[in-house]
């Protein structure tokens, strides 16, 4: 099942912005283009953001917890090791970015995709996901334990070593995904779909024995 994800709406003209003098003076940032720029160590709660482009922006390091994104792009960006916690992402793409280790614990996104990006080991623990589609990207041991996820697709990912502990799997693909070995709850697995070569990785995780 191909999961329909609304991509953003940008305007076809946006400002260039100074990113940090607006986080410095607006709660609310909307219709600029950011970067390219490194923005090193910031530390800031519940900005919105609404209708930008990220184009190579480095945000390693940097907190933006309880942030809203709504219509926003971000393009060869470097969020690793970010804190977005508790953030709302409403129509939002990530390409070719660098996710390592960030943080998106308890967010809740929907209208999300990310495309060629590496998000190995990112934080994604306890988010509310629907019609959000990670495709090309590495997701290797990456965290979504107890995340309740709607509408949700993996394709042609590495998700070795992914946490999917208390994710309600039914209707997700794994088909087309590259892994050796997955955390999971068997009685999680129902209505997933998987291809034959991948059989005997769940045969494992259902302690079975084939003789």
């Amino acid at each position: 099942m191909t999961v329909q994800v609304t991509a953003p709406k940008l305007r076809e003209e946006l400002l260039m912005a100074e990113p940090e003098l607006y986080l410095e003076s607006r709660i609310e940032i909307r219709d600029v283009i950011v970067g390219p720029t490194e923005l090193l160590g910031l530390d800031y709660e519940k900005v919105s953001f609404d209708r930008v482009w990220f184009k190579q922006v480095t945000l390693s390091e940097s907190a933006l917890r309880q942030a809203e994104f709504t219509d926003v792009v971000f393009e060869d960006c470097d969020l690793s090791n970010a804190n977005l916690t508790e953030c709302f992402l409403n129509r939002v793409v990530f390409r070719r970015c660098k996710l390592i280790g960030t943080d998106f614990g308890s967010s809740r996104m929907q209208h999300v995709r990310a495309s060629d990006c590496i998000g190995d080991y990112a934080n994604l623990r306890l988010g509310k996901m629907k019609s959000v589609v990670f495709e090309d990207c590495s997701l290797e041991g990456t965290d979504l334990y107890a995340a309740e996820v709607q509408k949700f697709g993996l394709e042609r990912c590495k998700i070795d070593g992914i946490n999917l502990s208390e994710v309600k799997l039914q209707g997700v693909d794994l088909s087309r995904c590259e892994f050796d070995t997955l955390i999971v709850n068997p009685e999680d697995l129902a209505g997933c779909r998987i291809a034959p070569h991948q059989a005997s990785v769940f045969v494992g995780l259902l302690g079975l024995i084939v003789e």
